[in-house]
């Protein structure tokens, strides 16, 4: 029964490889080298140095991501513009109907032509914000 037990192959831990990576190789950087590869690692977005380093001797692409903070900023402060106008639109229909319910129907007429001046102002604003939006993205997103 032992020897049985002996001749018998556990099959636990990691399972081989069919073809490791055995073959190192070592280079040196000075500083100004070593702060230009890191640079392009983190662009590179990869994980592995190793990895970022055969993709780039064996010409493979290497995918770069850069993100622009000013343009992450600008799009949440538009969102949360966005949103303003809708509330603005919303507040727009309470007052139009309370106006109607509380007031007479001249008196209501004078206040909703007030309403209706500063709403024209703010379409106003609204199509300069679409303008500097169009302007921010052919300038600095160089949408293709």
């Amino acid at each position: 029964m032992e020897e049985k037990d002996r001749n018998q192959i556990k099959k636990t831990g990691r399972k081989p490889k069919i073809d490791p990576a055995v073959h190192r190789y070592s280079f040196n950087l000075n500083d100004e080298d070593n702060a230009k590869f890191l640079a392009l690692f983190d662009q590179s977005g990869m994980n592995v140095k190793a990895h970022f380093i055969t993709a780039c001797i064996f010409q493979k692409t290497v995918k770069t991501v850069k993100i622009d903070m000013n343009a992450v900023e600008y799009h949440t402060r538009l969102t949360k513009l966005f949103g303003q106008f809708r509330a603005i639109g919303t507040n727009y229909n309470q007052v139009v109907k309370l106006l109607y319910a509380n007031f007479s129907e001249q008196k209501a007429y004078a206040y909703i032509q007030k309403l209706v001046k500063q709403t024209y102002e703010l379409v106003l604003v609204n199509q300069k914000i679409i303008q500097l939006t169009e302007e921010f993205e052919k300038k600095y997103l160089n949408k293709e």
